[in-house]
């Protein structure tokens, strides 16, 4: 099942629910009906993420991108 991130149309409390899709969500804190989905975002991780210009960058180090004074930042 996804989570979905809700807006309480009452009280404007944000919370999330595990909820399978076109399940009927209250509100956690005031128990309205009125919720609209929230726009959300995710986030994703790497195992060696690098600042997108190191590819571009000749004196990429561990410091950084030309050590943090590339002009990519």
């Amino acid at each position: 099942m996804p989570l979905y991130e809700y807006v309480c149309d009452d009280c404007g409390e944000k919370f999330e629910v595990l909820t399978a899709r076109g399940a009927r969500v209250a509100c956690e804190k005031c128990g309205g009906k009125k919720v609209t989905k929230a726009f959300s975002t995710f986030a994703t991780a790497t195992a060696a993420a690098a600042p997108a210009c190191a590819d571009s960058c000749q004196n990429f180090s561990a410091s950084g991108c030309c050590g943090g004074h590339c002009h990519h930042h």
